[in-house]
């Protein structure tokens, strides 16, 4: 392992360990992304997705907690007058609000000064929340839609047998396998086309089983009679499922541009308003966050052809460049820190 390598697991290490609480995004710069370390660093701090849908005929899958935290502002305010809007435009009612915002600051997380629309919430702790972006995650992605990120052949194996004295811990490794894109093939025997053993190893570390774990990495690898890498793919990972996700995103996307009237300019007279242009940005956020968790981010080599991620991203940042350089409102609060954290992404696509 090189230095730079070695430096970049024990920065990690802790990230791995709180990997279900998710301290948000990293920015890391476009060469960054380039490394395996900064791949598997991202997938490991990668906060919990907003909620799946209740059914096919209107996805929504925007929580309520999920919007307060998208609506804070980039001095840590929340104007209620607007998170009342834009919740009544994702069909939330007033108490599901109120009700959200209680439990909010009953945890910490935020403070209240002021009453009903006219109140001001201020950030204590989680800014971002669970809809903000991972830019490392998000730019290996794009690095794979356009070439720049071709597999080596490579399969990384991990195998362990923690006792069952050690329960904890050997669930914390299972998580943190799966977390990372990993596939069970058996019991205690996983399987990754991405390089993160450098992160698997720091949480086993971390947990005190360094010894109980085993690494191979092979570009021989057979299940039963699969053997061809695609299908081993197919058989290791639910891409039906990740593949929909990402048909969701893509047609959530068009809706968006459908609304905006793009490409055709002439027909902007009935565009959004200020507050339907936000509610917009944060389903379109919600969206793209709820097909990318997920996703392992195999390389384009062990994926179907053709495979709608590419296109999904693609109309991602089309739809929401479209979104945050349109007619901006005349008055009213500021944008929310959501669009700064996002408006780093387009430049991938």
């Amino acid at each position: 392992m090189s230095t730079e390598a070695a430096a970049s697991t024990e920065a990690v290490a802790s990230a791995v360990a709180v990997a279900p609480a998710g301290p948000g995004p990293s920015h890391a710069s476009a060469e960054a992304v380039a490394s395996p370390e900064a791949f598997a660093s991202a997938v490991a701090v990668a906060p919990a997705e907003p909620a799946p849908p209740a059914d096919d005929s209107a996805w929504n899958p925007v929580p309520t907690r999920t919007l307060v935290h998208a609506l804070v502002r980039t001095d840590g305010t929340v104007d209620a007058g607007q998170l009342y809007t834009v919740a009544g435009l994702l069909s939330m009612t007033d108490q599901q609000v109120r009700l959200c915002v209680k439990r909010l600051v009953a945890e910490g997380r935020f403070t209240h000064e002021g009453r009903g629309r006219k109140a001001v919430l201020r950030a204590v702790a989680d800014p971002t929340g669970a809809i903000a972006p991972d830019a490392a995650h998000v730019g290996h992605a794009y690095r794979q839609d356009h070439g720049l990120a071709p597999w080596d052949g490579r399969w990384h194996l991990f195998a362990f047998a923690v006792p069952e004295s050690a329960r904890a811990a050997r669930d914390a490794l299972r998580d943190t396998l799966l977390h990372l894109g990993a596939a069970p093939l058996h019991g205690g025997l996983y399987a990754a086309a991405h390089p993160i053993a450098p992160l698997v190893e720091a949480q086993a570390r971390h947990l005190g089983v360094p010894g109980q774990v085993t690494y191979l990495t092979s570009t021989d690898l057979r299940i039963g009679d699969v053997a061809e890498p695609r299908e081993l793919a197919a058989a290791l990972w639910p891409l039906d499922e990740i593949a929909a996700r990402h048909d969701r995103l893509a047609d959530f996307a068009r809706g968006c541009l459908d609304r905006l009237g793009i490409p055709d300019d002439a027909e902007r007279a009935g565009s959004p308003t200020a507050p339907e242009r936000l509610a917009l940005a944060v389903q379109l956020a919600a969206a793209f966050t709820y097909a990318m968790r997920p996703d392992p981010l195999l390389p384009p080599e062990l994926l179907p052809a053709p495979w709608p991620g590419a296109g999904a991203r693609r109309l991602f940042a089309t739809a929401w460049t479209a979104l945050t350089t349109g007619p901006a409102p005349d008055s009213g609060p500021p944008l929310p820190r959501l669009f700064a954290l996002y408006e780093d992404l387009t430049a991938y696509a």
